[in-house]
């Protein structure tokens, strides 16, 4: 049954992204690392990736990709902002506070979302609950990283896969029934595989326990393995269950926007729902793996190329550390192109 009724409902009215300047090609790691274009393409799909200048923190990505959705928008002005990451300016405070004020958009409400690449997804369901309960009318949402600052260059396994970026989102009020309204929403987590993704050092946890941390544990580290099987397993289920409130099948998505993990979990992710791999969007040959930026950039880069057209059933969905995952519907909006 589709659950969504008429009703108050976030509506996505902007859209857009930043990339830093530099480039990173797989022949440039391949100098400093054992490994190859073709071994790198083979495995992740990934061509590229950008890094941030060391004069850039996530804050300037954030801002630059927000001010491009405002301007999409055209607004000016917003209620809150909240900012998907994995890499803050600092542990504290948040970096959303940082991005308003870098925007000009005076003493609005931010904080940031911390899901690792379900963030973004986490962020849009926590920015709908805001607009739904009426205590916002515009949302600008965020997701932004520079994983280049948290992963050991030296590891082959993770240095190849993760690149900088930031996407972002204008919400305004709604109703649950016009293109662009944002649900149903799913959600889930599982904290007993907090070891699979995660860096060790810098929290509490390792500061209470005056251990004199190991330099591997201030860098980011992954079981590839096991994160690629249950990154399948959480978003095949999480987009079933959406589509099930939706009242749609698999076949009947017009669009799959899975996280830009890996481009074969997108190939499997694809086939075990059904949906027919020409209509899963996907940048991550251009852009590598961007944590909570990515679904936002993905989204961006299809828009701006005319692969998502007004009316197209979207469908969301990732699968991130702590262990998150979620899934999102809408309906794709007609956007000003200005």
């Amino acid at each position: 049954m589709d659950d969504r009724t008429p009703g108050r409902a976030a509506v996505l009215m902007g859209i857009g992204s930043y990339l830093p300047p530099r480039t990173v090609s797989n022949d440039e790691l391949a100098t400093r690392l054992d490994t190859s274009d073709e071994w790198i393409r083979s495995r992740t799909g990934i061509a590229r990736r950008h890094f941030a200048h060391p004069d850039t923190a996530t804050s300037d990505l954030a801002a630059e990709a927000a001010a491009k959705a405002l301007k999409c928008a055209d607004v000016d002005s917003v209620d809150a902002l909240l900012l998907a990451t994995t890499t803050p300016d600092r542990p504290c405070p948040a970096t959303a506070p940082t991005v308003a004020a870098k925007l000009g958009l005076g003493t609005v409400a931010a904080y940031d979302v911390s899901a690792v690449c379900s963030g973004f997804l986490y962020a849009l369901a926590t920015a709908s609950g805001l607009i739904a309960a009426g205590i916002a009318e515009r949302v600008l949402v965020i997701g932004a990283e520079t994983y280049s600052a948290i992963v050991d260059p030296a590891d082959r396994a993770n240095a190849v896969i993760f690149g900088d970026g930031a996407g972002a989102v204008v919400l305004r009020a709604g109703d649950r029934a016009e293109p662009g309204a944002l649900g149903p929403f799913d959600l889930g987590s599982d904290g007993a595989g907090r070891d699979l993704i995660t860096v060790r050092a810098g929290g509490a946890e390792a500061r209470l326990s005056r251990r004199t941390p190991e330099p591997a544990d201030h860098y980011f580290s992954m079981s590839g393995r096991e994160v690629f099987r249950r990154a399948v397993h959480h978003m095949a289920g999480s987009a079933r269950t959406v589509l099930d409130r939706v009242g749609l099948t698999a076949g009947q998505l017009d669009r799959l926007v899975g996280h830009q993990a890996n481009r074969r979990i997108l190939r499997v992710l694809a086939d075990t729902l059904g949906v027919p791999e020409e209509r899963t969007v996907h940048n991550i040959d251009e852009v590598g793996n961007t944590a909570a930026a990515s679904i936002p950039l993905a989204l961006d880069h299809a828009y701006s190329s005319g692969s998502l057209a007004p009316g197209d059933r979207v469908l969301l969905t990732a699968f991130g550390g702590g262990l998150t995952w979620g899934s999102a519907f809408l309906t794709w909006p007609n956007l000003s192109r200005s």
